[in-house]
């Protein structure tokens, strides 16, 4: 069994997906204190330190970073923050007028137990798109393009075989069925 640490259900229910079959998957709403640091590796493996301190149970916890080439990485690490304070309106407004529209995503899952902690990283590459598009998602999905749609234009499941995150859930997931 292993336990998804975030605030975010919709963020709980693409783990528990991503699991089915494989193992048991259950959230704790639990807020860890959100370090500066420069990565999401980083930042992920703080909060997965600071949540096994606390709940004692086999977990993951994930950071995420938006970076985007034209603003010369912003908001990279700071996603959430910005994410809450602008939002995805903002975003676009910052990217006006801006022709090169490419971006990345990039999330560090953290695997914190007995043993310790490891980090896995996904990275997918795209665009920020003129205007949102798409009403599956959450965060950022609306204005971020995989080829032609945006991660919102995309059931869970066509999502999670591309994503940042599936990708580093991937390697997570295949590091856990060889490690078990």
């Amino acid at each position: 069994m292993i336990t998804v640490v975030t605030g975010n259900k919709n963020k709980a229910a693409e783990v528990a997906a991503f699991f089915a079959g494989i193992t048991e998957v259950t959230h704790v709403d639990f807020t860890c204190i959100e370090p500066q640091a420069e990565t999401v590796e980083e930042i992920a493996r703080a909060k997965a330190e600071q949540a096994y301190a606390a709940l004692g149970t086999p977990l993951i916890v994930d950071d995420t970073g938006l970076f985007i080439d034209a603003l010369s990485g912003f908001p990279g690490p700071y996603a959430a923050y910005v994410q809450d304070t602008i939002g995805n309106t903002g975003v676009l407004q910052l990217m006006s007028g801006i022709a090169d529209r490419r971006a990345y995503f990039e999330t560090a899952v953290a695997y914190a137990d007995t043993d310790g902690i490891s980090v896995f990283s996904g990275v997918v590459e795209g665009e920020i798109t003129a205007a949102e598009r798409g009403t599956d998602g959450f965060g950022y999905d609306p204005i971020f393009a995989v080829g032609v749609r945006t991660l919102a234009e995309m059931s869970m499941e066509e999502k999670n075989k591309l994503s940042h995150r599936a990708r580093a859930l991937a390697a997570f997931r295949d590091w856990y069925i060889t490690s078990r």
